[in-house]
């Protein structure tokens, strides 16, 4: 709770990310709210009341994987929004033409989007979701300590660096300094 508020005003793409682990997470304890207490709430160093809020923002989160059935799999609607807002906010760029150095390493990227799309069962699936799916599948990929080919780890660089250019320019949206359409 307290790294994805920290995470969420300074880097909408990590947080992200740090909340599917969290899903996940979730999931490995089996969403089971008394080893979630156990493993890792407990072991925090935090007030009392503290960690009730640390419980209840977990128990929050497991609730909602139960009422949205995503207790297997996929993500709590709370995510899929930043998902489909960043998605908004990147056609947004993209139409308005004002951010060249977006779209240009966005055009970078296509030829490995139409990869990575030919590879998922959705083919409607955004480009900003796919982004997501694969940083998210190599992060994945390094905590198992597989071995990742130097090409992917290049597509990797690529997509980082368009996703850290992502969040930049909309930090600076969502704070007001950036506006996107002529007054």
């Amino acid at each position: 709770m307290y790294i994805a508020t920290a995470l969420r005003k300074k880097n909408i793409i990590e947080y992200l990310l740090y909340m599917w682990q969290i899903e996940d997470l979730i999931r490995a304890f089996g969403l089971d709210m008394s080893r979630i207490n156990e493993k890792i709430v407990e072991p925090y160093q935090l007030s009392d009341n503290d960690k009730k809020r640390l419980y209840e923002w977990y128990e929050s989160l497991t609730e909602m994987m139960r009422t949205e059935n995503a207790q297997e799999a996929g993500h709590i609607q709370l995510n899929k929004n930043i998902v489909i807002q960043l998605n908004d906010f990147h056609a947004e760029v993209l139409q308005s033409g004002m951010l060249h150095d977006y779209n240009s390493r966005f055009n970078r990227l296509r030829p490995f989007l139409s990869q990575l799309r030919s590879k998922q069962n959705d083919p409607e699936i955004s480009d900003i979701e796919l982004c997501f799916n694969f940083l998210y599948g190599i992060m994945t990929l390094r905590m198992q300590k597989a071995e990742i080919t130097p090409e992917t780890l290049q597509v990797k660089d690529e997509i980082g660096k368009f996703m850290g250019l992502l969040n930049e320019y909309y930090q600076q949206y969502v704070s007001g300094e950036l506006q996107l359409q002529e007054e």
